[in-house]
């Protein structure tokens, strides 16, 4: 079995922020395999899906953000999950540019609250992470406020592209490993075009 833990917080008013890059991953996954995500199991929203020939459940932490290590640890013991194999999160990243996305199988939280949770609640930094550009490309003041403001509908379709490009990478994750992933996802996104002020 392997588990999808996407972050992000609970209630309509996060559905469409940055910080919830990672609930809107796994939806994403959803819908392309039209599983529905709503069983509640170990204080997460969860779904089974079939990718590529193998059992995997999609899960969305309902602890809020903070917290979400309470959440997946309850999975990993349920599910009987080995993280260092088995275990992919998907979540947001402010110092990568909105449409950019970064694979890793290990290493710290980079002060992301949600990954630190997890962390310390599975004892361990070793498992498969997906983070998910959501930098607005200039220097944010209030990064809080940022990442729980919603998207601006001028995002919408490089954030559209990004959770299909998720999706993607979760695909590969799983029929051709985390390193071949790593080769054709870590590439920097092409620089979109200046809005004109005309």
């Amino acid at each position: 079995m392997k588990l999808i833990v996407g972050l992000g917080n609970p209630g309509i008013e996060y559905q469409f922020t940055p910080h919830n890059m990672g609930f809107l991953a796994v939806d994403r996954i959803a819908d392309q395999y039209g599983v529905r995500i709503n069983n509640r199991r170990c204080r997460a929203l969860t779904g089974r899906a079939l990718i590529a020939s193998q059992e995997a459940l999609l899960a969305k932490p309902e602890t809020y953000m903070n917290l979400s290590g309470m959440a997946v640890r309850e999975l990993v013991r349920e599910f009987a999950v080995d993280p260092v194999q088995d275990l992919i999160v998907i979540y947001d990243e402010l110092d990568l540019p909105l449409g950019a996305i970064r694979i890793r199988q290990r290493g710290t939280s980079a002060g992301h609250n949600g990954m630190e949770s997890i962390i310390g609640a599975l004892g361990t930094p070793e498992f498969t992470r997906i983070r998910l550009g959501i930098g607005p490309g200039h220097a944010v003041q209030d990064g809080a406020r940022y990442v729980l403001s919603p998207f601006r509908k001028s995002q919408y379709p490089v954030v559209d592209e990004e959770l299909d490009t998720a999706a993607e990478a979760v695909k590969v994750v799983l029929t051709e490993g985390v390193a071949r992933a790593m080769t054709l996802f870590n590439r920097r996104p092409q620089a979109p075009e200046q809005e004109s002020n005309t």
